[in-house]
């Protein structure tokens, strides 16, 4: 008999994967006195462990 899943994605774990990684991402930096660099609609960011948004960008 074949399941049907239709509210349920093959990989769905892959999200709660996503978040534990970025949540541990976050302490880490927080512990190292540094910031995580991630993607957003309008590009690259850094954010520090006091909560400080800004834009990323490379210096050459």
């Amino acid at each position: 008999m074949r399941e049907h899943h239709s509210n349920k994605r093959k990989y769905g774990w892959v999200d709660q994967w996503a978040k534990m990684t970025g949540e541990r991402a976050k302490i880490d930096a927080k512990v190292n006195n540094t910031y995580i660099v991630y993607a957003t609609k309008d590009g690259l960011v850094k954010e520090f462990p006091n909560g400080e948004v800004i834009p990323y960008t490379v210096a050459h």
